[in-house]
């Protein structure tokens, strides 16, 4: 019974929280106020549609080591022969109409919980990269005492909506047990929404448990509190570590992440038409497969185009030609009615310097720009996603806040207008003292928490420090002034005995 009301509390303050997600920094997601772009015609949409379907419908996808998938495409109709499965025009499309266009994801603190789909938009950090750097110590193996203070400037930021993932590898604790830890570390230190593990299906399903503990059992059944982000093995593979994930996330209710990675030249053609239409075959049938684990299912129509040199064969981040290839993206995933995840602070860049805030900066405003729902990779990453960045993490962060104002478009209404502001300066006078600026000079503009706006002199007398050393001081100042947010006891001690008694189940592993 005390369950049945926390869950029900929960929910009445969630939607509360949804309708008023208003504006301004701290909100806990963005409601776009300025339209999509659309930059395909309709008839070269239903191109790359009919593309995609003769991918699938020739070539076909490999599921491999899953028999369960493959039973549930053969039951569902699709030409299985081997691994190699086949779909018909119009199957996964029809498959597709039974996931929910928007959704929400539930956090332990109802006020920030998020809204996917539709209008909304989720800033997330960086996820996956093995490596952390600093201006201090330079480039080193990610620690889970790194992981967990990328958790604690997440959830210190007014810019981001999300705890994320596995922000960076913590290489300091074994490969079998590190997602207890890192799932542990987001409920203990956020109390924002979280992604889980899926590098294997036992770790799914223990990610998934302890959201069980952490929210109930009943309310995770009937509502979505966990994000797994699994990818395509690309070109048209998917294997069976990331379908049996898949499938444990969607068997639970819960949302799985699918994206493809297609590095154009390697693992995709060069064309970007080429890739956007295996990217869109390959989702598709990673989506549609969590609808035959549970009709309903949220799900999330992710995209990872990039690009490469095909000089040095080195991939490339934050380029032109995927940052458009997104906004073509964004248009196929509404076509589908599905959310969307796309782009991020994309780099290739080994400091946090000008090459890595202008192809951050690209990829930044493709998203936004294509539609997408949920924005993983908004802060931290540096060196190809090798990389976790600290200075690149509250550079991208300032980055994120601006984007609020992007996105709330502008206001139009007779204050707005300000007719009367006019009359009350006059010809040839400055706006600078009259009520009307006074009335709004708080909130008028964004105000970034890193640029340096004073004079040349001013500057240069206070140390001439560049962007990165503002933000190496911005991250230290945040951790020293981080507190955790609170957590019930009972549901802390719950966590820790069931982390304790997976780890002495199994020996340490390390790779």
């Amino acid at each position: 019974m005390d369950q049945q009301r926390r869950s029900g509390r929960q929910a009445r303050t969630a939607e509360r929280s949804r309708k008023g997600a208003g504006a301004g920094l701290g909100r806990p997601y963005i409601i776009r106020n300025v339209p999509t772009y659309d930059v395909l015609s309709e008839e070269n949409l239903l191109k790359i549609e009919a593309a995609a379907d003769r991918i699938l419908a020739e070539t076909g996808i490999e599921f491999r080591d899953d028999p369960v998938a493959l039973d549930l495409w053969k039951r569902a109709g699709a030409q299985v022969d081997g691994l190699r499965v086949r779909f018909a025009p119009g199957m996964l499309r029809e498959i597709l109409r039974d996931a929910p266009p928007e959704f929400t994801q539930h956090a332990r603190n109802p006020a920030k919980s998020v809204r996917i789909g539709g209008r909304n938009v989720v800033f997330a950090p960086a996820y996956g990269s093995p490596f952390v750097m600093d201006l201090d110590r330079g480039r080193r193996f990610g620690t889970l005492e790194d992981f967990r203070n990328f958790i604690r400037l997440a959830q210190s930021s007014p810019s981001l909506h999300h705890s994320g993932g596995t922000i960076c590898e913590p290489t300091d604790v074994p490969v079998n047990k590190r997602h207890l830890d890192m799932v542990m570390s987001h409920i203990e230190l956020s109390d924002r929404p979280f992604m889980g593990s899926v590098t294997a299906e036992e770790r799914s399903e223990d990610s998934i448990e302890m959201c069980r503990i952490l929210f109930g059992r009943d309310f995770v059944d009937a509502n979505c509190v966990i994000l797994g982000n699994v990818n395509v093995n690309s070109p048209l593979v998917w294997d069976g570590t990331m379908t049996r994930s898949l499938r444990a996330y969607a068997r639970a209710g819960q949302a799985a992440v699918v994206v493809p990675f297609i590095l154009g030249g390697a693992m995709g053609p060069v064309t970007n038409a080429g890739g956007i239409a295996q990217s869109l075959a390959e989702t598709m049938a990673g989506c549609a497969l969590t609808q035959l684990e549970r009709k309903g299912a949220p799900v999330i129509f992710g995209n990872f185009l990039s690009s490469m040199s095909l000089r040095s064969g080195s991939p490339t981040f934050g380029t032109p030609e995927p940052a458009i290839g997104s906004m073509v993206v964004g248009q196929l995933a509404r076509r589908l009615n599905l959310p969307l995840r796309c782009s991020g602070n994309f780099t290739t860049s080994k400091l946090p310097d000008a090459q890595a805030m202008t192809e951050g900066t690209m990829s930044m405003l493709a998203a936004v720009q294509c539609g997408a729902n949920f924005i993983l990779h908004a802060a931290g990453f540096l060196d190809g996603l090798l990389s976790m960045s600290y200075e690149k993490f509250m550079l991208d962060d300032d980055l994120c806040g601006a984007l609020h104002s992007y996105l709330d478009g502008v206001k139009i209404d007779d204050d707005q207008l300000a007719v009367e502001a006019f009359a009350e300066v006059g010809p040839g006078n400055h706006f600078f003292g009259c009520s009307h600026t006074m009335a709004h000079y708080e909130s008028a503009f964004w105000d970034s928490g890193l640029a340096d706006n004073e004079p040349f002199e001013k500057w240069e007398a206070a140390g001439s420090q560049d962007a990165a050393t503002r933000a190496n001081a911005a991250w230290k100042a945040r951790l020293r002034d981080y507190e955790p947010p609170a957590l019930d006891a009972g549901i802390a001690d719950g966590l820790a005995e069931f982390v304790g008694r997976r780890k002495a189940e199994m020996a340490d592993a390390w790779y």
